[in-house]
């Protein structure tokens, strides 16, 4: 074993100093708080005389954490993150997560997915994940912040149930949104339809959402005005589709533009495939 090994071993060991500052939720104060929709799932305890403690799953995107400080400037430096026991599990050894950074605009730590699982894995098991700081504030004192696993199963399982039913998307994936077609073509592919059913889908349950755009494009090959009717081809193709499934045809506006508008110069067939489109944009109240 490497002196390093030793001495980080001797570190998980070790009790928490008395003289660390110690921030974490008693067993009395330690309360789960789930807010759930079909657009995010977010799991967050308060840590008292410190700040808060979220996770957030939002909608197309993977789980994140958040320890927010309610005063910045409280820890400097890298942290280690250590998955300690709690007060009921006498002999549990401690288990040693990674190094953390700070997180330069909120003074906390903002982490992945990886290690935002760990910790939920930790916190299932009845653990304490716990960031330790060599320095709290400008002084010499080590601080930790645990986060209780007290009262965490019941939350734990309405986060379980929140997941199942998120979208499987959000509005900055759909918000913006261009689906290619072949040349001289306007029928819709099976990956086209599968997209448009997202935006579909996301339209119908986002109740802010209040317009939505469809402008069709062609590359500059061939005539203008065949090039103009085939654009409005395309875009009253994506307008069809979407009403089909259930999008109210008042909210769209469809327009064409044939080859007026490339997003690429039409200077070589992977150019020209790119302004062959219909761009769907949503807008919001």
């Amino acid at each position: 074993m490497t002196l390093r090994c030793f001495a980080l071993l001797l570190f998980l060991m070790l009790p928490v100093s008395v003289q660390a500052v110690v921030f974490r939720a008693s067993l009395d104060e330690s309360v789960w708080e789930m807010e759930t929709s079909r657009f995010f799932c977010r799991l967050s305890q308060t840590v008292p005389a410190f700040g808060r403690a979220v996770f957030e799953h939002e909608a197309g995107e993977t789980l994140k954490f958040e320890l927010k400080p309610t005063q910045k400037y409280q820890l400097e430096g890298d942290a280690r993150l250590v998955a300690r026991a709690s007060a009921w599990q006498p002999g549990v050894a401690p288990v040693d997560m990674g190094q953390v950074s700070i997180h330069t605009e909120s003074g906390g730590f903002v982490l992945g997915s990886e290690l935002a699982n760990a910790m939920l894995v930790a916190l299932h098991k009845g653990m304490t994940p716990t960031f330790a700081s060599d320095r709290w504030f400008d002084s010499d004192e080590p601080v930790e912040v645990g986060i209780s696993a007290a009262n965490f199963q019941s939350a734990y399982d309405d986060y379980l149930g929140c997941l199942t039913s998120l979208l499987p998307v959000n509005y900055r994936q759909v918000a913006r949104t261009a689906v290619l077609f072949p040349s001289a073509a306007w029928r819709l592919s099976d990956a086209t339809r599968e997209r448009l059913d997202l935006i579909a889908l996301y339209v119908k349950t986002d109740d802010s959402v209040k317009s939505i755009y469809v402008d069709g494009h062609s590359d500059n090959y061939g005539r203008r005005l065949l090039n103009r009717d085939l654009s409005k081809k395309r875009a009253e193709e994506v307008t069809r589709y979407l009403v089909s499934q259930g999008v109210p045809e008042d909210m769209i506006t469809t327009r064409y533009h044939g080859e007026r508008y490339p997003v690429v110069p039409n200077t070589s067939a992977e150019n020209r495939a790119r302004n062959r489109r219909v761009a769907i944009r949503l807008e919001r109240e």
